[in-house]
């Protein structure tokens, strides 16, 4: 899943992406309202982490405009003001949730988790089937014929593209956009690494390469 931070303290926005990253997400960040504004409307993203106090354009005007546009992508205020007013200004706005600084990590992952949740209860179920392989996207959890099997957070992350679409050919530019971030200048042969590891801890059959076009996830036959 790709999330969004927009946040003008630098020190925090990266200590952000870097435990986000970790927990398997793709995590972009920028640092200006206007910037948060036109990343969040120009690239699809699962969640928006937003601060208020922004420059260029303050958090509740980017998320009124991204909802007056249609967007429903769940956002997550942060801010360092307090007060039941504020709160009520952010939701009114269109936010999702409201965390205020200073506030727990571990809080912050349960939230965005939550939020993610909450959104696949209303979209695709967050328990995806491909023949003997059960995808747990909301508790992360894999098990193949009922042995569940331990995967990093990044296989997982490859592992969900493949469940998501299962049967349907997915590309290695389209699992490096949604599970490496958008400044991403790495070898693209990594998602080679990670498919490969996957068909070790799978097993053979499931994970299928589909010359030049990318990998196909299907149920042996």
């Amino acid at each position: 899943m790709r999330l969004l931070i927009v946040e003008d303290e630098r020190r925090l926005a990266l200590s952000l992406a870097k435990g986000l990253t970790a927990e398997g997400y793709a995590v972009d960040v920028v640092h200006d309202g206007l910037d948060g504004l036109h990343r969040a409307t120009e690239s699809p993203y699962d969640l928006v982490v937003l601060d208020i106090m922004l420059p260029g354009m303050n958090g509740y005007r980017v998320c009124s405009t991204l909802r007056a546009a249609g967007n429903d992508v769940p956002i997550l205020m942060l801010t360092a003001k307090d007060g039941e007013y504020d709160e009520a200004e952010g939701l009114d706005t269109g936010a999702d949730d409201y965390l205020t600084k200073p506030f727990s990590y571990v809080v912050l992952v349960a939230r965005v988790r939550a939020l993610l949740r909450r959104r696949g209860q209303h979209g695709a179920s967050p328990v995806l089937t491909v023949g003997p392989l059960r995808v747990d996207t909301a508790a992360r959890r894999v098990t193949r014929d009922g042995d569940e099997i331990a995967l990093t957070a990044k296989e997982f992350a490859v592992l969900e593209q493949f469940a998501v679409r299962a049967g349907e050919v997915v590309s290695k530019a389209e699992i490096l956009e949604h599970v490496w971030d958008f400044a991403y200048e790495g070898d693209p042969n990594i998602v080679e690494v990670y498919v490969s590891a996957l068909r070790r801890k799978l097993g053979a059959g499931l994970i299928r390469t589909v010359r030049g076009a990318g990998y196909r996830l299907e149920a042996p036959r």
